[in-house]
């Protein structure tokens, strides 16, 4: 197991490990885990079910990632992150409109020499509650939501490893904290068999 595996959590959070997929992070004690959720583990807080986090690993049929740096450089993982958040939300409704934004893109490097990029990201969805208005003036869009999310991507086994959190803009801030230590703790090592991976999440490579 990896040399973590014996450090104790924060206080307040508890670790979620998976031996067979080879990663694990810690989560708040609080969090609910959301079984069939297509994801390969999801939490959410139980007071605020916006603000949630999941893994996604690559499928075994994508490249073989090396590193993270694969990937281009971490604005360019940030770009290709924000496009597959945009396309899992795509709306067939008419009248509906997105605005997104890159907040923040780094590469980060752990103390085992592993290199993870950390992406923040912000999106907000409008929508007009006259579908069918001839002009702009009958059809005025308000705001439905204002999400900002965040992904630690690291690779191991040959694949690519997501850690997505999010939570609504307004409470943010409030939730930076934890996500730091999330965020943090993520970490990546040798699985112990082979599995199907989650095919949620970021899919470079397929």
């Amino acid at each position: 197991p990896p040399a973590r595996a014996f450090e104790r959590p924060p206080i307040g959070f508890a670790r979620y490990t998976d031996a067979i997929d080879g990663y694990g992070f810690d989560r708040p004690s609080a969090w609910v885990e959301v079984r069939g959720s297509g994801n390969d583990v999801f939490f959410r807080d139980a007071s605020e079910v916006e603000t949630n986090a999941f893994v996604a690993v690559s499928s075994p049929s994508s490249s073989a990632y090396e590193s993270v740096e694969d990937l281009g450089t971490a604005e360019d993982a940030a770009k290709r992150v924000l496009e597959q958040y945009v396309g899992e939300l795509m709306s067939t409704r008419l009248g509906v409109r997105r605005e997104k934004e890159i907040l923040n893109a780094r590469r980060r490097t752990k103390s085992d020499g592993k290199v993870y990029y950390d992406v923040e990201v912000r999106i907000s969805s409008y929508s007009a509650r006259n579908q069918y208005g001839l002009t702009a003036e009958d059809r005025p869009q308000t705001l439905e939501w204002d999400r900002t999310l965040r992904s630690a991507l690291g690779t191991e086994n040959g694949k690519l490893y997501e850690l997505r959190l999010q939570s609504p803009t307004a409470s943010y801030e409030k939730n930076s904290k934890i996500f730091d230590v999330m965020v943090d703790s993520f970490r990546q090592f040798e699985a112990d068999t082979p599995s199907v991976s989650s095919y949620i999440g970021l899919r470079i490579g397929q």
